[in-house]
């Protein structure tokens, strides 16, 4: 299965949502979005060629409209932890979508989603490798004692 045979439904259109959403229907996914707030839309990139959804996506109907049930993945991108986890799990469990991602603010809730089968990313786990990657090379300092020598 190549990208252009992919189904995506990315629930959340705000920064993250939209750049993925948009770049996922420029290398030829079918993407549909969902968001509450039908303004967030207009961060999608003019080449967007996928479908938004005005609604809520922790209701089932908006969920079937999106044809959930045919979607290859799911990426819950909210900006609430509570919110994806729902979303990644009514994803997984109910509709059965193959591959469930959700982002994370707090990396501590990683462990539940694990449990659960969904894949997560975090941006402040994600901030933090890099800083402590950019500190160590620009200190010289080998990538476990940046943080022992308070650096």
């Amino acid at each position: 299965m190549d990208r252009s045979d992919l189904y995506i439904i990315v629930a959340g259109c705000g920064r993250l949502g939209a750049r993925l959403a948009s770049e996922l229907s420029r290398t030829g996914s079918s993407v549909v979005v969902i968001d509450r707030d039908p303004s967030r839309f207009a961060a999608l990139t003019a080449e967007f060629s996928g479908f938004h959804l005005t609604g809520d996506a922790i209701e089932q109907e908006v969920l079937r409209s999106a044809k959930i049930e045919q979607a290859d993945c799911f990426l819950a991108t909210t900006n609430q932890d509570n919110i994806n986890l729902m979303l990644a799990q009514v994803a997984k469990v109910i509709y059965g979508v193959p591959l469930v991602m959700a982002r994370i603010y707090d990396p501590l809730r990683s462990p539940v989603y694990e449990r659960l089968g969904i894949d997560t990313i975090s941006p402040t786990e994600l901030s933090a490798q890099e800083f402590l990657r950019m500190i160590t090379a620009r200190a010289g300092l080998e990538p476990a004692s940046a943080l022992r020598n308070g650096r």
